[in-house]
This record gives structure tokens, C-alpha cells and sequence, in this order.
């Protein structure tokens, strides 16, 4: 082994405690000095930790940020979900190929720059997008991406392309991205102003139990999609065995054309860790755990001050507002690029330092979560909502909305529409109000709730959103007639089986069989028989699938299967004999005609 590398490595270690549970903090460190996580570094890793070799390189082939193979100084991740790809990503890519001579996927010749594809990366809104580096760089064009590559060429800094700031926190010296909050419509709640502390304080004078109550009155309910309500969740939390407890956020936002947790954290980082803290407070625990997606690392310096504030002002930390009896501080740990990682459990797991596998449920979280402990997740909006309940009461949040779904509701558009961006509206509103909103004028299609949600058509545009109705995260991404919703739901496919976890098998293989279902309709092959094969098979992966990927995975296929079923029978065909042919002969005999310089004749039976 290098000396130089295992010295190192055991400084790195070190600094994290040669504590195993923070494998994730080691192995970014380890990536970002080196470039990879090499064979030797894992096995000085391992050797430091007190873990198996295997268990060190299962992390490290697991999430997309990381590699055991050397990448470039420079890694531009060009993103590339459905969205990206309207706006011309493609043309980008490109530029991008021809100007540094790589193909996707690979590093040039001098070890400087590496180029891949990533999904999306929370900026639909201002697309085409990449990550250079840490480095968000939005509105590409072909001219750009050909000019950021000389630049790169000749040694320019990633952080030296960004010559024009964004608006609110992104133009602060801790942040200065060129990102754009875009934030179309600021509601009461979420948006609204408010003074650090000024929630926390009037939570401590009350007792947890009456925390909690109010947030039940209020009838608060997760933010991530699901609904499930929050005070309910922090009930079972305190009242669960242990003396240890923890409180998780879950900044993981990986969906498709989601971002508007990017521009929560980027506006509110002090209201959604006072929502932390009043909850350590409810479900008496003592640390928090803010998990980042990778994607959003360029935010990490300015929400660390933001976090050094607080324990300044007495607001986190202890002794908070003064009270002896309450401890309570927050750690950021970064995500390494896992979509699945969204999900409680896994992200859970990613915590721990282990692969983001789901863990099976029962226990749930609230009964045995980080390191075997209670542990309470809600996501970013989520906390940002219980702190504006404390500050103005349950009565003020109950009375806007729907009466199943109470407050607001803080969206993500994106798409075809003149106005993407950030929307919080209040629960109830119609699609047809939210279309009009964000200057969607021919809107053909709308995917509410990303991927895992539904597409839907004009005949339900009159459909609120709202638990009740049409449910989602966040993210709404609007088509056009010009789009082929069939397109859309296979790149959705593409997206779900590269991400699915491979843990059981009716999501590793049955998306991958629902992909080989759809373009055979696509390509004209299939029979009207196929389509109720699709439906059943996607009934079946979301009733065998372990966690929430797989239980939602066929969505894509499902949904347009069920609202937009004249695009399949357009594309069916029916043999004069009535059988349909599913081997494609020339397509087969492809490569063999190639290397014989000649076609190949097939005679019919």
C-alpha cells in the first residue's frame, strides 16, 4: 500500500473518530482528495473502522458520487432527466463530446475532466442544467457548454465560471451560485417571514406533550407526499422504548423535476432547523441529523453558519433559550447521489454509513431507526411548517387550505409552461388554477408527484390538489401535444430501474420487464393482450415490492396506461393470422450483416 494514501486515509479516519457509522463522511473525504476510492485506500479504510473490506467497497459501488476508479480533476455531471432533455440537453451533451473529444461516461486522455449523465439534480426550472464539481451551472447551450469546456481546458477553476449570481441567499459569499430561486409565489406559512426563535421560544414554554398536541390540532401532515400525519408520528417517537432518540430531516429531494427544498434551504435553512429543534423537544431528543443530497453540496458552507449562528444565539446547542433542560444540536450529513436514499429507511441507513438499502418494516422508524434508536423524519417542509404552527397556533395553519388537507402546499413546476418555478398555494387548489398560474397554455399532460405520482390528462385538470384528491411531494411537470406521453413514461422506467436498490426481485426485474413491455408497444409489436399483461405486471411489482421504489415504480406505465389509453391502441396492430411477431430477425442479424459486409435474406416459412 502507498504510504502517502494510508497516511492519509488514517487522517481522515481520525478526524471522523475511526467511527464506522460515519463510513459516509470517510469515503467522500477519501473521494475528494484522491479522485476515487481506490482498492488500497478501502482496505486502510476498512482497517481503521473496524469493518470488512466488502462492507467499505459496497458503499462506494452503491452511490453515483463515488467511484474506485480514478475520475477527473473535474467531473461535469450533465443532467439529464425529462425535463433537460425538452430543453436540449441533448444538443449540450454534444457540445460537450466534441469540444473536450470524450464520449459520455469517460475522462479525458490528461486525467482533467470527466463527463457523465446524471439524473435530475434540482433545477428543472432553469434547464439545460449541470454540476461541475460542486458547481451549478444553468441555461446551458451549446456555445456555453463549448466555451465552459475551454475553460476548463486551460485550467479554470469551476467556481470561476460563475459570473452572475443568483437572486436572495445564492448571490451570499458562502453560496454565490447562479442559481435562480424562481420563486413565482410566496405563500403565508412556508414563505412567510419569521424571527429566529421566535417559534422555539413558545414551544418551550409549554410541555412536549402540549407541543405535540398542538401540532395534531393543527392536523399537520408529512409533506413528502405519503401524508402521514406529523404529530401522530412524534407521539409513537416519544412514547417508544429507549432514552436515546433522534430526530432526522430529509433533504434527499430526488424525484424528477423537484427542487423547491432547494430554494427552502437556500431561504428558510433558520425556520426548517427550528423546526428541527422544537421537535428534538417534543420527542425528547438531543441531536438532529440534516441528510443533504450530494446535489446540493454548494449549500453546505452557508447552512453550517447558518448552524453556527444558532448555538451563537443560544438557539441550538446547550441550554437552549436558557432552559437547563434541554440539549439539542444538528449535524449535516451529505448523500453521495442515491434517489433511493429519499426513502425513510434508507436514508436511515446512509446515516449509519451502510449502502441506502430500505430496511424492512416492521420496526418502523419511530420504534427502532438510527443506530436501533426512536428516530422521528419529516422532510424540510415539513419542519418549516411545524415551527410557523408554534409561532401563530393550530387554529391560524387549520383555517387555510381544504378540510382534509390543511395550510399550503409548496410545489415544483417545470415543463412547458412560460413561468416555471416555485409555487406555494394552498391546499385545494385546482390544476386548471395552478396551469394558469404558471403560464401552461397548451397543456396536454401533467405529471403530478414525479414519476411515482400520476400523469394525468385535460378530463381531470378540474382535480384539486390536496391529499384527497391529487397528492404529491412536490413536483409538477407540465407537456405539451407536442410530447409522446409513451416517451415520458420510459424514461421514467429508464430512471426507476437505474436507481431501484436490486434488493428483491419483483422491482429489479419487473420494472425492467414493464420497460421491454412498453417499447414493444412503441414499436408497434403488441396486441391488445399486452396491455393487460402491462397493467397486471404493474399491479404486481407494486403489491410484491419491499419498500416505497418498487410500490410505486410502475406508476409511470400504469397512469398512462389508465389516463391516456388511445396512445397505446394508436400504436397496437393486428396480424392478419392473428399473431404477432416479438422477435425482431434483422435486428437480430444486425452485427453479423456488419462483419459479412453483406444483408442477410430470410426466406418466410
Amino acid at each position: 500500500m502507498s504510504e502517502s494514501i494510508e497516511k492519509a486515509v488514517k487522517a481522515i479516519c481520525q478526524g471522523c473518530g475511526n467511527d464506522r457509522t460515519r463510513l459516509m463522511d470517510i469515503v467522500e473525504a477519501v473521494q475528494a482528495k484522491f479522485g476515487c476510492v481506490s482498492a488500497e485506500a478501502m482496505d486502510a479504510i476498512a482497517a481503521a473502522v473496524g469493518a470488512h473490506r466488502v462492507e467499505v467497497a459496497g458503499v462506494v459501488s452503491f452511490y453515483a458520487f463515488l467511484s474506485s476508479r480514478p475520475t477527473g480533476k473535474v467531473v461535469i455531471r450533465l443532467c439529464d432527466d425529462i425535463v433537460d432533455r425538452m430543453h436540449g440537453a441533448d444538443r449540450v451533451a454534444r457540445a460537450f463530446c466534441q469540444e473536450l473529444g470524450i464520449a459520455m461516461g469517460e475522462t479525458t486522455a490528461d486525467g482533467a475532466v470527466t463527463l457523465e449523465h446524471a439524473p435530475c439534480i434540482g433545477l428543472c426550472d432553469q434547464a439545460p442544467a449541470a454540476l461541475i464539481n460542486d458547481v451549478p451551472v444553468t441555461h446551458l447551450s451549446s456555445d456555453a457548454a463549448r466555451q465552459i469546456a475551454r475553460d476548463l481546458k486551460q485550467g479554470v477553476k469551476p467556481a470561476a465560471l460563475v459570473r452572475e449570481l443568483g437572486d436572495g441567499k445564492n448571490a451570499d459569499p458562502l453560496v454565490r451560485a447562479m442559481v435562480s430561486n424562481n420563486l413565482r409565489k410566496a405563500g403565508d406559512v412556508v414563505f412567510g417571514e419569521m424571527a429566529p426563535g421566535a417559534a422555539i421560544g413558545k414551544a418551550l414554554a409549554m410541555s412536549s406533550a402540549e407541543v405535540i398536541r398542538d401540532i395534531k390540532t393543527a392536523r399537520l401532515r408529512g409533506r413528502g407526499g405519503a401524508g402521514f400525519p406529523t404529530g401522530l408520528k412524534w407521539e409513537f417517537t416519544r412514547g417508544a422504548d429507549g432514552d436515546t432518540k433522534y430526530v432526522l430531516c430529509n433533504a434527499d429531494e430526488g424525484e424528477p423535476g423537484t427542487f423547491k427544498d432547494r430554494v427552502i434551504l437556500t431561504e428558510r435553512a433558520d425556520m426548517m432547523f427550528e423546526g428541527m429543534t422544537i421537535a428534538g423537544y417534543a420527542i425528547g431528543a438531543a441531536e438532529g441529523i440534516l441528510y443533504l443530497r450530494a446535489e446540493y453540496a454548494y449549500l453546505r458552507p452557508y447552512l453550517e453558519k447558518v448552524l453556527a449562528d444558532r448555538r451563537t444565539a443560544g438557539l441550538l446547542g446547550k441550554n437552549i433559550c436558557g432552559r437547563n433542560c434541554f440539549d439539542f444540536d444538528i449535524r449535516i450529513q451529505m448523500g453521495a447521489g442515491a434517489y433511493i436514499c429519499g426513502e425513510e429507511t434508507a436514508l436511515i441507513s446512509s446515516c449509519e454509513g451502510l449502502r441506502g438499502d430500505p430496511k424492512n418494516r416492521p420496526p418502523f422508524p419511530a420504534q427502532k431507526g438510527y443506530l436501533g434508536c426512536p428516530t422521528t423524519v419529516n422532510n424540510v417542509e415539513t419542519f418549516c411548517c411545524v415551527c410557523r404552527i408554534l409561532e401563530n397556533g393550530p387554529g391560524w395553519f387549520a383555517q387555510q387550505g381544504s378540510s382534509g388537507s390543511p395550510g399550503t402546499k409548496v410545489l415544483s413546476v417545470s415543463g412547458d409552461c412560460l413561468r416555471p418555478g416555485v409555487y406555494e398555494v394552498p391546499f385545494g387548489t385546482t390544476l386548471n388554477e395552478l396551469l394558469a398560474m404558471v403560464g401552461a397554455e397548451d397543456a396536454a399532460a401533467v405529471q403530478v408527484g414525479g414519476p411515482s405520482g400520476q400523469m394525468v390528462g385535460p378530463k381531470d385538470f378540474a382535480r384539486k390538489i390536496c391529499y384527497d384528491d391529487l397528492a404529491t411531494g412536490g413536483s409538477i411537470v407540465v407537456f405539451n401535444g407536442s410530447r409522446d406521453v409513451l416517451d415520458v413514461a420510459e424514461y421514467y422506467m429508464d430512471f426507476f430501474i437505474e436507481e431501484s436498490c436490486g434488493y428483491c426481485t419483483p422491482c429489479r426485474v419487473g420494472n425492467v420487464l414493464l420497460k421491454q413491455g412498453l417499447a414493444k408497444v412503441r414499436a408497434g409489436r403488441a396486441t391488445p393482450a399486452d396491455l393487460d399483461a402491462l397493467r397486471q405486471l404493474g399491479e404486481t411489482v407494486k403489491a410484491a415490492s419491499r419498500c416505497g421504489l418498487g410500490q410505486t415504480s410502475p406508476n409511470p406505465v400504469l397512469t398512462t396506461l389508465a389516463n391516456f389509453r388511445a396512445a397505446y391502441e394508436a400504436r397496437l396492430t393486428e396480424a392478419a393470422d392473428g399473431l404477432q411477431p416479438t422477435f425482431d430477425i434483422q435486428a437480430a442479424l444486425a452485427a453479423s450483416k456488419d462483419i459479412q459486409g453483406r444483408a442477410s435474406v430470410v426466406y418466410p416459412a
